[in-house]
């Protein structure tokens, strides 16, 4: 077993969590669900920079309405708009960019290192 570290998973909210993630260091997390299709397929590893430029057309990490969501930031008139990939899923107006907790910056398949696409110049 030498070489390997054990990495605890622990549900938010429980003792011994972090449940912000406004740290200054990337972190990674699997796509789950079929919202952000055709892009994020399930199982697909985004990276996440907490302090990335978030700007129109960017696929952010956001804390709305209780909810850890990941969505494509449009600019909608003079606000924001949480948009899904999937048309089957509706977009989302927001008030402020302060739900916004990080922007992909990029995205692997599990076991396939040539599979992986950068979201960022």
């Amino acid at each position: 077993m030498a070489g390997k570290f054990p990495i605890p998973v622990v549900p938010a909210g429980s003792e011994g969590s972090d449940s912000s993630c406004e740290g200054a260091e990337s972190f990674a997390l699997m796509v789950l669900g079929d919202s952000m299709l055709p892009e994020f397929e399930e199982r697909d590893i985004v990276i996440i920079e907490p302090g990335g430029l978030v700007k129109h057309g960017s696929f952010v990490l956001a804390f709305v309405d209780e909810e850890w969501t990941m969505r494509q930031l449009v600019r909608d008139g003079e606000g924001w708009v949480l948009q899904a990939l999937n048309p089957f899923y509706p977009s989302q107006p927001i008030a402020s960019l302060d739900c916004i907790r990080g922007v992909i910056i990029q995205k692997a398949k599990p076991g396939r290192r040539k599979a992986s696409k950068s979201y960022v110049d």
